[in-house]
Formats: structure tokens, sequence, C-alpha cells
């Protein structure tokens, strides 16, 4: 045999041997794969793997996706296979109990039809056929939920909803949050109105809402959550008490400064109620909500301002934090997978007392040096400026804004349970008797070990604090923090780490660090400018009138000016133009450093890989061109 035709013989067996080394480890490692990307963006967190082992009964999973009008849409078409890897390494992980589905809706199907009637939502093309592209799920008994559309752009969240949809399809009674508050976002009394929060809360919960006159919680609530709630009556916050020491579980939102407080009047600013708190549970429980806001430049939020003429800047306002994750517990589950800030509005501080029964855990805090603002100023539109000028470092270090009360408790009403309010109104009456006589026996102590969360802020509930609304994804995780410590407080934990998933958009972190350097070198340069261009425009507006006021219809306006004036109007006209060319120079400066590392970033991220390869090449070839022949 020759030399050529081994060869030729070996790689054909070489070949054959790959290939059936292929189709028969396919079935066995079919989900296998290997990571690299910075934050684990294809890997299955332990939340989904734990869900997937844990599954009672079999769950159909039907992916619907219309191949002949996504292949039109090259970032559909991408994250179609992604959703097709996914689902499969779903279907190789829970074995027997996820069986996988994938049906094709052409139009005037059968598949067609069972995606409409499962509530698929189908898109329009421009006139051509529907693009559907969303799952389907289904449990033994038939009960069915769906993602209606897979929106490429909802990418970081595509693994949680599906293993929601899956647990919720695996135990289909979710736990039922008893939700009381003012806010007119947290209010809205179906599932697509109100805050995200709220919205997020109706799909992972059963949310029953408490009326502000309520005479009796209503019994089927497992957790208690209010969010800046009103001035409540003896016999209710008896009611609370009571369920409290009986089922243990709350999460409660307070805040001396409530920013979005509703009112009445003339732009809502009368009859606000700005102050929400513990009441006489401060002293059963140990902790104490402070009179007033507490502001921090550490954490400081950049947030957009009015720089006058027209123009926005940004600023940081220490009346608005943003809590980084460092400045939060690693220890507990309702954080420690958080990976992004939770920004507050002027929130207030938990004062902790060692005293009372059970143990408190810190969540979270602000940087070391905070400062007290009084909760009237706070509650209104106070400006950056202001703030610091009230500014004033406490002493005693960080104040903490959110905290985590377990175990045993006591009775805030020692002497028993209160006497039922007695109002003029029959209805009213009669329910507060009815109330009364079906309340159970007053009870002193917990029977069973309570857990509470209590945050010093319900401003984080706003959208815009945590949610773009034009991409419609979150830049902060309050949702996630929110959502976690119901999820905590209601026994569900698996799905806390999902909901913090980093997005697959990764900055450039020197960049970044590089624009918020340049924007403190810049910052106090700019505000000079800008004030000193404010008052060389009042001055030139004074002098400008005093020039009109001669003769209303005289051309020029420095004819009633002394020679002295015309100097100093002449000399402002040239100050405000200069001044003007100064800020956009500083405009310009600001962006010019980091545009061009961002260039040369990218430059090197493109181009560094083939080049690298050419240069290996060419190495290889010299090594192999210097090498004397045999």
């Amino acid at each position: 045999m020759t030399a050529r035709i081994f060869l030729l013989a070996a790689s054909l067996l070489l070949v054959i041997v790959f290939a059936g080394a292929n189709l028969l480890v396919q079935g066995h490692l079919r989900g296998a794969r290997v990571d690299f990307t910075g934050h684990k963006l294809y890997t299955l967190s332990d939340g989904t793997r734990a869900t997937l082992r844990d599954l009672s009964e079999p769950v159909e999973v039907t992916f619907v996706y219309t191949r002949s009008v996504g292949q039109a849409y090259p970032a559909v078409q991408a994250y179609a296979v992604r959703v097709r890897e996914l689902v499969a390494t779903y279907a190789a992980i829970g074995g027997v109990n996820i069986r996988l589905r994938e049906i094709d809706p052409a139009p005037f199907s059968e598949a067609e039809d069972e995606a409409l009637a499962a509530g698929l939502i189908a898109v329009d093309t421009s006139g051509g056929d529907p693009l559907y592209f969303g799952i389907i799920g289904r449990n033994s008994v038939d009960d069915e939920r769906v993602l209606p559309f897979l929106a490429p752009e909802q990418e970081t969240r595509f693994e949680y909803d599906l293993t929601r949809l899956i647990a919720r399809l695996d135990q289909p009674e979710p736990a039922n949050i008893g939700l009381l508050s003012t806010l007119p976002g947290m209010a809205a009394v179906t599932d697509e109105a109100g805050y995200v929060i709220l919205r997020d809360l109706h799909k992972t919960f059963t949310v029953t809402r408490i009326e502000d006159n309520f005479m009796a919680l209503p019994p089927e609530i497992d957790v208690l959550m209010l969010a800046h709630p009103p001035e409540l009556t003896d016999w209710q916050l008896w009611q609370i008490d009571q369920f409290i020491l009986r089922k243990g579980r709350a999460l409660i939102l307070l805040d001396p400064a409530a920013k979005t407080a509703p009112g009445s009047g003339p732009f809502g600013l009368t009859n606000r109620q700005i102050r929400s708190d513990l009441n006489r549970f401060s002293e059963a429980w140990g902790v104490r909500l402070s009179d007033d806001a507490i502001a921090d430049t550490e954490t400081a939020l950049s947030i957009e301002a009015d720089a006058g003429d027209g123009r926005t800047t940004i600023l940081r306002h220490p009346l608005f934090l943003s809590i980084p994750p460092g400045l939060m517990s690693s220890d507990s589950l309702i954080t420690a997978d958080i990976t992004r800030s939770i920004n507050f509005g002027a929130p207030g501080r938990l004062i902790l007392s060692d005293d009372a029964p059970g143990s408190r855990e810190v969540l979270l805090e602000t940087g070391p040096a905070p400062s007290a603002i009084p909760a009237e100023s706070a509650a209104h539109d106070l400006s950056p400026s202001d703030t610091l000028d009230a500014y004033e470092p406490r002493e005693g270090g960080p104040a903490v804004l959110a905290v985590r009360l377990t175990g045993p408790l006591v009775s805030a009403f020692p002497d028993g349970a209160p006497v039922p309010p007695i109002s003029d109104d029959p209805i009213y009456g009669e329910l507060a008797r009815a109330a009364a006589e079906e309340a159970l026996p007053h009870t002193a102590t917990s029977a069973i070990d309570a857990e509470i969360v209590i945050i010093a802020d319900v401003d984080l509930l706003e959208d815009s604090l945590h949610f773009d609304a034009q991409s419609g994804t979150p830049y902060a995780d309050n949702a996630a923090f929110i959502l976690n410590a119901l999820d905590s407080l209601s026994g569900g934990s698996e799905l806390m780490s999902l909901r913090t998933r980093a997005p697959g958009l990764r900055p450039m972190v020197r960049v970044e660090r590089m624009r918020l350097v340049a924007q403190d070198k810049f910052f106090d340069e700019q505000a000079r400018l800008e004030a000193r261009l404010t008052r060389t425009q009042q001055r030139l507006a004074e002098l400008q009138s005093v020039g009109a006021a001669g003769d209303f219809f005289a051309g020029d306006v420095t004819a009633e000016l002394s020679d002295a004036e015309r100097i100093e109007l002449a000399r402002l006209r040239e100050d405000i133009v200069s001044t003007r060319n100064r800020l956009r120079q500083i405009e310009r400066d600001f962006r010019r450093e980091i545009d061009g590392l961002e260039a040369r970033l990218k430059a090197f991220t493109i181009l560094a890989g083939p080049l690298g390869v050419g240069l290996m090449g060419l190495f290889l070839w010299w090594q192999t061109r210097r090498r004397p022949r045999a």
C-alpha cells in the first residue's frame, strides 16, 4: 500500500469514526455546552435546574415559530435559534417531565388555529403572512399558560419567564398577596394597569386588593404587603398585628417623604400624606422610621436636570440614591443574586433596637456619611444644589434602608383587642359589628416565627426609577428586589437568581469610568460658566430695558444709556458669546477623549482576532521556510 493510499484510507476512516461517535453521544450530550461568556449567559441557572428536577408531573412545552416569516428578520431569526437551543436544554435536563414540541403555524393550518386558540400574538408583517413566535405550556390536567410573543429585546427575561411558566404549571396555585396602598400606581384594579412592579406581581402571584377602610383582612392571603398605607385606626392596626402573629409574613414599604404620594387641589400638592410609618409596631418590633429623609453623596443617582437656556445636563442628586450590590447583604437570599443597583427617591432611615424580640438583618444601607434632610423639603422638588447646601454628614456611619425581621414577636396591643370603630353610617357600623363578632380571639405572642421585610422608601416602586419605557427593559433591580422579597416570604425562592441575570449587552467599563471622571472634571467649570451666563443675561436685560424705556419706537436701545453703560452693554454681549463658546468647547472636550478611546477599543476588538491569527500563520510559514530540508 502506497503512502498516498494509506493517507486517504486513514482520513476516510477518521471521518467515519467521528460521525459515528457524534451519533452515539448525541442523545447523551444533547444539553452539554461550554459557556465562555462573561456573565454565563448561555448557562442555565441553579434555580431553573432545581425547578426542572423537582417537577411533580409532566409539562408539555410547545415552541411556536413561523420559520418562513422569521427568516426575513435577522434579529428574530437569530433569537429563534437561541430559544430553540434553550428549550432543548430544558428538555434534556427535565427528562420525561418535559415534553418538547415545535409547530410552524402556516396560514389557515391547524397549527395556526392552535396558536390563536392559546392566545399567541399574530404580528403583522406589512401585508405578508403573520409572524408567530411564542411558547405554549400545558400540564397533565390541561392547564395552559403562554408567552404570547418572544421579543428579541426581552432576551434577558426569557429564562425567567419560561421557568416561571413551567413552575406555575407544576404548581398552579401561586401565593396570595394582600396589597394595601395609597399610591395610584399600586392601586390599579386590572392586571395591565399601574406600575410595572404591580403588573409583575399579577404575573407571579394572586394579588388581593385591600380597601383603605377595611374592617377585616381577607382570610385567604398568605403575605401582607403594605406600600405607603393610609393612616389606620387602632382596629385596623390590631387586624394587622394579629395577622403577623398568626401567619407571620409581611412586606412593608414606608416613607417619611413620599414624592409619589397623591394629593388634591391644583397639581395635587394639597392634602398629601407624605409620611407612613410603623405606628405602635415600632416599639414591639424594635424598628423605627426616622422623621427626616436621607441624602447621600456617595450613592447619589445621576439624573437629568434643567441647565437653563433650553438645555439639560446630567447631575448627581444626593436625594436619589443608587445602592450598588456592594452595599447589599451578600448572605440574604433576597439580595445575594442582585447584580445591578436599586434606586431610591428621598428614602428614610430605619433605626434598629436590639432590645425587642426576634433578630434584625440589614439588607441595604447607604454610604458611610449620609445626611438628614427635612421631610417636607425632600418630598418636593429639591434641587441638587439646595440639597448640598443643607447637607450635614451624620455621625454613626451608614443609614439602614431595608431590614429583615425574623423570630417570635409579641403583640403591639398588650391590653387585647381595641373597641371596633363606631360610625353613623349604618352599613359601615354593621360591617364593624360583623368584623368584631367574626374576629379570632386575641393572641399575645407569635404562633409561628415572623418574617417581615421593611423598606424605608416607597418611591422605588415608581417606574422612572428603574424602568426604561422606550426600550421596555429595566436598568435597575428594584422590581427584582421586591419580587425576591415576596418569593422569600411566600416560600418560593427558586426563581430569585433568574430575575437578576445580567443583560447580554456588556458595556465598556473603562469608557464608563472615563465618562464619570470627565463628568466630575468638567462639572464645576460648567456650573460656574452657566451661573456666570445667567448673571450676564440678567444684567444685559436690565440695560436693554433702560434703553428701551426712553422711546418705545426708537431703533437704538443705547440712546438713553450713558457712555459707561454702553461700554458695559457691549462687553456683556461679548461675554455672553465667549461664555457660550466655552460651554460648547467643554461639551466637545467631554466627548472627544471618550469617543477616541471607544473607537480604539472597538477597532481592537474587531481586528485583534484576525490579525492575531494572520500573524501566527505568518510565523509558522516563516518557521517552515527557515527549517533545513532533509
